[in-house]
């Protein structure tokens, strides 16, 4: 029970006491009360009921009359939040300016009401009106958060079999004395990271189409594993019109999706990108300064032996590999054939 309650509950005790002792004196003794507190009391008991025993703050109830309307208000809170460290009186002046006429104390009356009373407490106020704002970003701001926020790098690629997705690039490996520039055409499993790699002195549509058509596909075929999609760049050896491009019409010659990246992204392709790096590090760097090479064909011959390791025999750490090799990976993740398809080619057979 509230303390106003019990006050009231003693008030109508007295009033009961009155009535049983048919004497106002002698109950006002008793319960300490004078007799103009009496006839207050029973006044209000008659006129408002129970409610009347309650105490009441005195002055007006409701608004204050004298409160600044909600026009006022609004603009006091607008200026305020656009302006935290002006006073009061900065603030009645800036506003009579634009036509609205209110004075210092309403403005700290407004500042009350709000709990802005402290130019801290309005600092604050601005400072989570503009965090919970919602900003349109484009794509320069979009690039840059994607390149060092935490947030956006750790999105993956997520493939759930061999052959749903196979990354395809060029790589500039170097110049080759009496030869020219040698560029890598490389290819990758995105399930299994198994890669193929074939080196050019040119990086044309054809040379994407040749190291498909020998190695990568014979090699899926093999395994009776179909290739659903293949994901490059926006490079003129993969990308062209759809009815003139050979290596666009390759794909659909395979019945293959073709799909590119975004346009300056190249951590959209990351899984060719981070092979790039381990060929280098691991081959290209190493072979360049402990052999001379005088054809395209030496190094491949190379090329081939050290894609022998890394997909047959070097483990991986990479995300989901948990150190298998590709090879390993690749077999396990061979699409498995349906039943009813398994039934009627053992009965056409």
């Amino acid at each position: 029970m509230t303390t106003d309650k019990k006050v009231a509950r003693r008030k109508l005790s007295l009033l009961e006491l009155a009535t049983d002792l048919q004497n106002v004196s002698k109950a006002c003794r008793l319960m300490g009360y004078s007799r103009q507190q009496f006839y207050e009391i029973r006044r209000n008991f008659q006129l408002y009921g129970a409610e009347g025993l309650l105490d009441r703050l005195p002055g007006a109830k409701g608004p204050h009359p004298n409160r600044v309307s909600e026009e006022i208000e609004k603009a006091v809170l607008a200026h305020s939040l656009h302006h935290p460290t002006q006073g009061p009186l900065r603030v009645a002046q800036e506003l009579a300016l634009k036509g609205i006429q209110v004075s210092s104390t309403g403005v700290r009356g407004v500042w009350a009401r709000h709990n802005l009373l402290t130019k801290h407490e309005r600092l604050l106020r601005l400072e989570k009106t503009v965090r919970e704002r919602k900003l349109e970003l484009n794509e320069a701001q979009v690039r840059l958060l994607e390149r060092f926020s935490p947030e956006f790098r750790e999105r993956h690629i997520v493939t759930t079999y061999t052959g749903e997705l196979v990354a395809v690039d060029t790589f500039f490996v170097g110049t080759l004395k009496g030869v020219g520039k040698v560029y890598l055409q490389s290819v990758i499993d995105c399930y299994s990271r198994y890669a193929w790699g074939r080196l050019y002195t040119s990086k044309l549509p054809v040379t994407a189409v040749h190291v498909l058509n020998t190695d990568v596909l014979p090699f899926f075929e093999s395994h009776r594993a179909p290739i659903t999609t293949i994901l490059s760049d926006n490079g003129r050896e993969y990308c062209g019109r759809p009815d003139h491009h050979p290596y666009e019409l390759f794909l659909q010659l395979e019945s293959i999706e073709h799909r590119t990246a975004k346009v300056r992204r190249p951590q959209s392709n990351g899984f060719v990108e981070r092979l790039h790096r381990t060929l280098l590090d691991e081959h290209f760097r190493i072979m360049g300064r402990s052999k001379w090479y005088e054809s395209v064909e030496e190094m491949q011959t190379d090329l081939d032996t050290y894609l022998k390791h890394y997909n047959n025999k070097r483990p991986h750490q990479g995300r989901s590999t948990n150190g298998k090799t590709p090879y390993e990976i690749f077999v396990k993740g061979l699409p498995k054939p349906e039943k009813g398809a398994t039934k009627t080619s053992k009965k056409a057979a």
